[in-house]
């Protein structure tokens, strides 16, 4: 920072330096604008951001002027934009992952078991397990470490259609197309009692109460066809609350860090839900079609509760309780928690439920509908998969338009962020998986392997590996 050309901050403009403002993701001003020499980088930019917000610990940054990434010097920028230096310039800091994720790169094991489609995979919250759903009726738990089917669940008449695990890591609920919903052990492979019965259509979705508000985990809620959705406890084995309002089937619900429920309708609505009695708090609407998937900005934090990249363990469900707020809090910062809707109309929408009942941002650029919306873990991004054969990228918290990934020849079914929020996967029905590279906006992997349609993937919380499943049978692993 010597090079100051004997300017100091705040003295008049001068040729050697650029009038800055550091401004956070949220939009909040970060000190006063200031007067920075040209050659000035992201390295300098870290330095400067981590020493204004007090940081003990120096964390990365990445910066952004518009939704560009800065990577070169502030002088080296004015002149390919061909910039005013005049004009205040806006530079949004956004805190970036302290450990990275490999992108995978090969499949490390097919392994066969199921006799008909893999509807679903899903990783424990610790990342140490697996599971999977089946048009056979079965849930597979299966061994990471030799890569081979630990146990095989018996229970379901009809396809399993959606699995979720307890994000204590102590439970795994499977909803079938018959209706019924069955808890198993991850440890024993067993059924924890008998299915659990109300639903009188298929179930779309299961959602569990974050573990940072009850441990441990002892309630979930379900959404069905039928146009219900249902609180269980897991403990009295009873439907505690139905939340009855929709007027067709729900196909989505997500419990959210704050207590609330929300359910996506093919009614065209999204409905707020409070937890103690079942009340409707609001109603949002705004799509002309069918809203087909629900995102939380803090969906990651939820899912994994109190495990992290570090990959420690906890003897208490206080403990561990407590572990996950911290968590929770730390992702929140003073923000709302977001959501994001995508829906069979082609767009999305942003909203901050808790704050209003309009629309953040309407978001459009699909050609056909949107079928799976996801925010990245740390809450900045926010993709979505359509049958318009394209993922997209947009500002997790503007909701800006951010990039379009080319390169899948069909519907894209389903997307999966690596824990460290610079990687995205995609599976579909071109019967190959992708990864993309968020800063670059390019294809960083093809997985071609799949003899078809690729209906499930999931990438493991602890980053190492991924799971795809789909209309061939075989579960396949991937790693780096």
């Amino acid at each position: 920072m010597e090079n100051r050309d004997q300017q100091e901050p705040g003295s008049g403009s001068g040729s050697g330096s650029v009038m800055c403002q550091l401004v956070s993701p949220e939009g909040d001003h970060l000190g006063a604008a200031l007067y920075l020499p040209q050659n000035v980088g992201p390295p300098q930019l870290q330095e400067i951001v981590n020493h204004l917000l007090h940081n003990e610990d120096k964390l990365p940054y990445a910066f952004y002027i518009g939704d560009e990434e800065l990577s070169v010097q502030l002088g080296a920028y004015m002149q390919q934009k061909n910039a005013n230096v005049e004009v205040t310039l806006r530079i949004v800091y956004q805190p970036q992952a302290v450990f990275r994720i490999r992108p995978v790169n090969r499949c490390s094991a097919t392994i066969a078991g199921h006799t008909e489609a893999v509807l679903a995979v899903s990783f424990s919250p610790d990342g140490r397990c697996l599971a999977s759903g089946s048009g056979d009726t079965t849930v597979r738990f299966w061994d990471l470490n030799t890569q081979t089917p630990l146990f095989t669940c018996k229970g379901h008449k009809n396809w399993v259609l959606c699995i979720a695990w307890s994000p204590d890591g102590n439970h795994l609920v499977s909803g079938s197309k018959s209706g019924e919903l069955i808890l198993w052990d991850p440890k024993t492979g067993k059924q924890l009692g008998t299915p659990l019965t109300g639903h009188r259509k298929w179930i779309t979705a299961v959602s569990w109460e974050p573990v940072h508000l009850q441990a441990p985990c002892r309630r979930f809620v379900s959404a069905s066809k039928d146009g219900d959705a249902r609180i269980w406890d897991i403990t009295t084995r009873k439907c505690v609350i139905a939340l009855t309002g929709h007027t067709n089937s729900v196909t989505c619900v997500k419990w959210g860090g704050d207590g609330l429920i929300y359910t996506g309708s093919e009614d065209c609505l999204i409905k707020v839900w409070e937890t103690s009695q079942g009340k409707l708090v609001k109603t949002l609407q705004g799509h002309g079609h069918w809203v087909n998937s629900l995102a939380l900005s803090t969906e990651y934090i939820l899912r994994t509760g109190a495990y992290d990249h570090t990959g420690k363990t906890y003897s208490t469900a206080d403990e561990m309780k407590e572990a996950a707020l911290a968590r929770y809090k730390k992702m929140r910062g003073n923000a709302p928690e977001r959501l994001v809707s995508g829906s069979d109309d082609f767009t999305m929408f942003l909203w901050e439920p808790t704050i209003s009942k309009q629309p953040k941002a309407r978001m459009t650029g699909h050609q056909k509908l949107v079928n799976h919306v996801y925010f990245s873990p740390d809450g900045q991004w926010l993709a979505s998969a359509s049958f318009d054969k394209s993922v997209k990228l947009w500002n997790g918290i503007t909701g800006k338009f951010v990039a379009a990934f080319r390169g899948h020849v069909a519907d894209v079914y389903q997307i999966s962020w690596s824990a460290d929020s610079r990687l995205l996967l995609s599976g579909s029905k071109d019967s190959t998986l992708k990864v993309w590279d968020i800063r670059t906006h390019k294809l960083k992997q093809d997985l071609p392997g799949h003899a078809d349609e690729v209906y499930a993937v999931d990438w493991s919380p602890d980053g190492e590996k991924v799971a795809s499943g789909g209309k061939d049978r075989v579960l396949k692993l991937w790693m780096n």
